[in-house]
């Protein structure tokens, strides 16, 4: 069993590790962050600095999990071999070998 995580703890390394490099301390908070989880609970007054990080750490978030949007269905969900866990739809290379030898059946058993 692995360590549970403590939110509030996580949030305050990120605010250590931005806020060194605000260039405006001086300005006022432009937010009031509030974390409460069952191992406690935080509050943060952040400025515009730590917010603009946010917003970057977020853009080049990247999840191990991602491996695309299913052409078929739309869902976010194919597993490691590229199946849809939604529709069934294998992507991918091999997913296509078998998509092409599907359709050339299915034309030989066109009368």
């Amino acid at each position: 069993m692995s360590t549970p995580i403590d939110p509030a703890a996580v949030m305050a390394a990120f605010i250590d590790a931005v806020e060194p490099y605000d260039p405006r301390p001086e300005d006022p908070p432009v937010a009031l962050i509030g974390v409460r989880t069952a191992l406690g609970e935080a509050t943060y007054a952040v400025g515009d600095h730590v917010i603009r990080a946010m917003i970057k750490a977020l853009a080049a978030y990247r999840d191990p999990e991602d491996r695309g949007t299913c052409v078929e269905c739309g869902s976010r969900h194919l597993d490691e071999n590229l199946h849809c866990r939604e529709c069934g739809r294998l992507h991918g290379i091999l997913g296509e070998v078998i998509a092409q030898h599907a359709r050339r059946v299915a034309a030989e058993d066109v009368p």
